[in-house]
């Protein structure tokens, strides 16, 4: 079994479907281990040290929502794919607002879950490999290279998502990009599903940064970064 792609944990209590991801993972030259429980998600993502984690929501013991917010609270920040037959908004945002970079709902394509994976790996490796670039707006500084975000000097923590979408932005002052050229650019898909991805990571991102933050929203086309006091009329900073 051919590994070139790194490891992936798939987490799922259904065994066909966790079959399933093992064969089209596979194929696609990725590692993989799988854990039906919560529990055993735990141990695994702490020693196996895993690129990628496709989580179902519903396993037993410790929930893929719970089994998220430990990994975070823990400074664990491997890519979380949440994977779940659950379509409930309330699911979708809860997930992503504890740190999940996707969320996948059943079912799915085998072919999709691979490109959603392999998206997930290669900002992963992007955060690791960074660039020399540092740029500022307003109070907000991000180090591409240290992949460190700071405001008044003080360092926010970030996941590699975040971190690549405020980035993204920052690096086009002024531009307003779609929802959709957002997801092709920061997460590496199209906007086959439902683009509330973006609006979560982007409040995400706003929370963290508080009143320093440099992002505008443009009713009904997107979102551009700009500093606070040079932000024009015309925006709704909430969706």
């Amino acid at each position: 079994m051919s590994t070139a792609h790194g490891l992936i944990l798939v987490v799922e209590d259904e065994r066909h479907i966790a079959d399933l991801h093992k064969l089209y993972l596979s194929k696609a030259g990725f590692g993989v281990h799988i854990e039906t429980t919560g529990e055993g998600a735990l141990k695994a993502a702490r020693t196996l040290h895993p690129s990628a984690i496709l989580l179902d929501v519903g396993i037993p013991g410790p929930d893929g929502v719970e089994v998220c917010r430990i990994l975070r609270a823990e400074g664990i920040w491997t890519p979380v794919l949440f994977c779940t037959a659950r379509d409930d908004e309330v699911d979708r945002v809860l997930g992503l607002e504890l740190g999940g970079d996707d969320y996948i709902t059943k079912p799915f394509s085998p072919r999709e879950v691979v490109a959603r994976v392999r998206a997930a790996v290669r900002r992963s490796e992007r955060a690791v490999q960074g660039d020399d670039e540092t740029i500022t707006m307003g109070e907000v500084t991000i180090d591409k290279a240290a992949r460190r975000v700071t405001v008044r000097g003080q360092e926010v923590v970030f996941t590699a998502t975040e971190f690549d979408l405020l980035a993204h932005l920052m690096s086009r002052p002024g531009r307003i990009i779609s929802r959709e050229q957002l997801l092709a650019d920061v997460w590496g898909y199209a906007a086959v599903v439902t683009t509330r991805t973006v609006d979560v990571h982007v409040a995400q991102v706003r929370a963290k940064l508080g009143d320093a933050s440099p992002i505008r929203t443009v009713r009904g086309v997107g979102y551009g970064a700009e500093p606070p006091g040079e932000q024009q009329g015309g925006s709704d900073s909430d969706e």
